[in-house]
C-alpha cells in the first residue's frame, strides 16, 4: 500500500512536470500567434488573457504526450535512483508495478472525460465571447456569411447570435425536387423552444402561388427542426471545443436528418477515446523506463527525447488511420480506437520482456 501511493505520487508530480514544462511553451505560441488579431479594445494585456483561457484546451488535446512524457520522467527518476531496483530485488511483483501505475491513471482517464464535459469548454466558450465583443463591439457572433444547414431540400442560415444568445437574422429556403424555389422566409429573431424548435419574430414569407412568388408577413410562425438551444452557443467555435454531450446529440440529429455527419460523428469517437490513448500511452512509457536491463547506461534526458519521438509518431500515426478510416468509410468507433489498441499491444509486447 506504502509503495503504491509513492509510485502513484511521483507518476502524479511526473505529469505535473510535463505539463508545468508544455504549457508556457505553448501558451507563448498561442500569445505570438494571437498578437496579429489586436483590434479596437483587443489589447495585448486581452491577448495574454484569452490565451490563458484557451490553454486548458491545448493541453487537453495534448493530454496523451502529457502523460507519455510525465510517465517516462517519473519513472526514469525512481530508476537512476535505484528505487526500482530495490523494489524488484526486494520481491515486488510486476504485476503489482503496473497496477501501481494503473490507479492514478484511471483516475487521469476519469478527470479528463470530465474536464471535456464540463470546465474547458465553458473557459473556450467564454474566452472566444470576450475576444470577440472586444473585437468588435457589437452583438453579432457568427462570422460573416453565417451558418448553414442543410435538412433535405429545405436550407436554413443562420445569420447572427446575440450576447443574450437570440438568434436573428435568419433565412429559409425551400425547394422543388426540380430545384425551382418554392418559399423563402426571413425571420427578423427567433426563440428557441424545447425539441428543435423556433418561434420566428418579424417574419418575411414569399411563396411560390401559381407560378409567382408572392410576399406576405406575419407576426410570428413556428419552425420545426433547428439548432437545438445548448448547441448554439458553439456553432461560432471549432468543432473540438464543442461538450461531449452537444457533440453527440447534434451528430445524432444531423443522421436522423439525413444530413452529412461523418465530420461530427468521427470527433465525437475521437474525443471520446481519447482517455483511452492516455492509457495506451502509461503503459507504454512503463517499459521503456522502467527497463532495469539492457537500457541501464540511458539518461533521463535520452529516455526522455525517445518518449518525444514516441509521441511525434504516435501522433502522425493517428492522423494516418484518421484520414484512411474517411477515405475508406470505415466506422469512426473503430478508426478512433485503432491507434490506441496498436499502442496497446506494444506495449504489453514490451511489458512481457521487461526484466524486473
Amino acid at each position: 500500500m506504502i509503495l503504491r501511493r509513492y509510485i502513484a505520487r511521483r507518476l502524479v508530480l511526473g505529469w505535473l512536470l510535463a505539463l508545468a514544462v508544455l504549457a508556457p511553451v505553448f501558451g507563448v505560441i498561442s500569445f505570438i500567434q494571437e498578437l496579429e488579431r489586436t483590434q479596437l479594445d483587443y489589447d495585448a494585456l486581452a491577448v495574454a488573457r484569452y490565451s490563458l483561457m484557451t490553454l486548458p484546451q491545448q493541453m487537453l488535446t495534448l493530454a496523451p504526450v502529457i502523460a507519455l512524457l510525465g510517465t517516462m520522467a517519473a519513472l526514469s527518476g525512481l530508476y537512476r535512483s535505484h528505487e526500482l531496483t530495490v523494489m524488484s530485488c526486494a520481491g515486488y511483483p510486476r504485476s503489482q508495478l503496473v497496477e501501481a501505475i494503473l490507479r492514478p491513471t484511471i483516475l487521469l482517464m476519469l478527470l479528463l472525460w470530465l474536464a471535456m464535459e464540463t470546465a474547458v469548454p465553458s473557459l473556450q466558450l467564454a474566452a472566444e465571447e470576450q475576444r470577440h465583443n472586444l473585437r468588435y463591439g457589437n452583438q453579432v457572433k457568427i462570422s460573416e456569411g453565417g451558418i448553414w444547414a442543410i435538412d433535405g431540400r429545405r436550407y436554413t442560415r443562420l445569420g447572427r447570435i446575440t450576447r443574450g444568445g437570440e438568434p436573428g437574422d435568419i433565412d429559409i429556403f425551400e425547394f422543388d425536387e426540380d430545384g425551382q424555389l418554392l418559399s423563402a422566409v426571413h425571420g427578423r429573431t427567433a426563440s428557441v423552444l424545447p425539441k428543435r424548435r423556433w418561434l420566428l419574430h418579424g417574419v418575411r414569407e414569399k411563396r411560390l402561388v401559381d407560378g409567382d412568388l408572392v410576399t406576405r408577413r406575419r407576426k410570428e410562425m413556428t419552425v420545426e427542426n433547428l439548432w437545438a438551444q445548448d448547441e448554439l452557443p458553439t456553432l461560432s467555435l471549432p468543432l473540438e471545443t464543442m461538450r461531449l454531450s452537444v457533440l453527440h446529440g447534434y451528430a445524432d440529429y444531423l443522421e436522423q436528418s439525413g444530413r452529412p455527419a461523418q465530420r461530427y460523428v468521427s470527433l465525437f469517437w475521437e474525443k471520446l477515446l481519447m482517455p483511452l490513448k492516455v492509457l495506451a500511452m502509461v503503459l507504454l512509457a512503463t517499459p521503456l523506463s522502467a527497463n532495469s536491463g539492457s537500457g541501464r547506461e540511458r539518461s533521463v534526458g535520452v529516455k526522455l527525447g525517445i518518449g518525444a519521438l514516441v509521441g511525434i509518431l504516435f501522433f502522425l500515426v493517428a492522423q494516418i488511420i484518421h484520414a484512411l478510416g474517411q477515405l475508406l468509410g470505415l466506422v469512426p468507433a473503430v478508426t478512433a480506437l485503432l491507434p490506441s489498441v496498436l499502442v496497446f499491444i506494444c506495449a504489453l509486447m514490451l511489458l512481457q520482456r521487461l526484466r524486473w
